[in-house]
């Protein structure tokens, strides 16, 4: 059986593992207050740019997602997202778990335009009834989107002016970051989208770590108590260390970026395979991850030797699923599972 389901099915990379069991007997302070998490911080800051900046490292991705929001908007303030976004299609309410409603807008191929944000942003504030409405506070995108496109430097920058002229936030999910920055069409940077949002943060636990993400607070913004409210989500490990030591480690010598490149490498390499045996996609992703279309029964044949996602129904024959890469994909695999296509 071969494994392509998701990006975070493998535990993690070697070299944090190794740090880990290095460090285990240590005794350090808890809360993110050690050594490792303190280094972890200087390099973040350092890759991005950013001396600034805030870092914090939280459990996972949709405590981050939800912990973020809440604590940037007002009690009668929402979140502007595509449809497609994962905060309104794939965190099962926990955004509005926390009283803030995720205000959904089109997008194409998965991609919030600044000018869709333009005419939100302007039709609100000229609506006459606006006060009993609930008001935009924030713009939420991903990099990559949920269909594995990417922003481009521009399209960042564009939806950044809008958002600043109309004082409100940007926030940039980066759960796949690594995957993006290493797209081989990408031209955006850390140190680019350091610059275009007030918060993003950097994804761990789907590109090489056990667990974890490190959120960074731009010196656009400054969170008042962020510390406690981590702790209000259920978001912060007592054991900080744990998440300071990983991070460090994806890092040091441009650990980080090594992986995510390999995920591509992959990826790039089953999209070859896959055009070659005449699939059909359903949207060109220049990411980790793949999505192709397949006649329902070809789908089910194909189930029982490969492990895939279930992405959505395209009609009453024809489903899209997606193929991921990830940090740790074998080369071997990939030409496995192409034999079997």
């Amino acid at each position: 059986m071969q494994y392509f389901n998701s990006d975070y099915l493998e535990g993690a990379h070697p070299k944090i593992l190794q740090r880990l069991l290095e460090s285990n007997m240590e005794k350090t302070e808890g809360y993110g207050m050690d050594k490792y998490c303190e280094s972890a911080r200087e390099k973040i800051r350092g890759a991005c740019k950013c001396p600034e900046a805030e870092i914090y490292f939280l459990s996972g991705g949709t405590q981050t997602n939800a912990t973020v929001i809440d604590s940037l908007l007002y009690s009668f303030e929402g979140v502007i997202a595509v449809k497609s976004g994962h905060i309104n299609t794939h965190e099962a309410g926990a955004i509005e778990t926390s009283g803030h409603k995720v205000l959904e807008v089109e997008g194409q191929n998965g991609k919030l335009s600044a000018d869709t944000v333009e005419v939100y942003l302007k039709n609100f504030e000229e609506d006459g009834n606006h006060e009993h409405m609930v008001a935009p506070g924030m713009v939420y995108i991903s990099q990559p989107t949920e269909y594995g496109t990417l922003y481009t430097k521009e399209e960042l920058k564009e939806i950044s002016a809008v958002c600043r002229n109309h004082k409100v936030f940007l926030y940039l999910d980066g759960a796949r970051l690594g995957y993006g920055l290493m797209a081989r069409d990408s031209d955006v940077t850390l140190e680019e989208i350091a610059t275009y949002c007030d918060v993003f943060y950097i994804g761990g636990t789907k590109v090489g770590a056990l667990l974890g993400e490190a959120v960074v607070i731009t010196p656009t913004v400054r969170i008042k108590n962020f510390f406690t409210i981590i702790k209000q989500h259920g978001a912060l490990l007592a054991k900080g260390r744990l998440l300071g030591i990983q991070f460090d480690t994806l890092f040091t010598d441009n650990l980080y970026f090594e992986i995510s490149k390999h995920a591509i490498d992959m990826a790039m390499k089953l999209k070859e395979g896959f055009e070659q045996k005449g699939y059909q996609f359903y949207i060109d992703s220049s990411t980790n991850q793949q999505f192709i279309v397949l006649q329902n029964e070809k789908m089910e044949a194909l189930s029982k030797k490969v492990a895939f996602s279930f992405w959505e129904k395209l009609d009453d024959e024809y489903t899209i699923v997606r193929f991921a890469t990830s940090w740790a994909t074998k080369e071997e695999d990939v030409e496995a599972l192409i034999q079997l296509l």
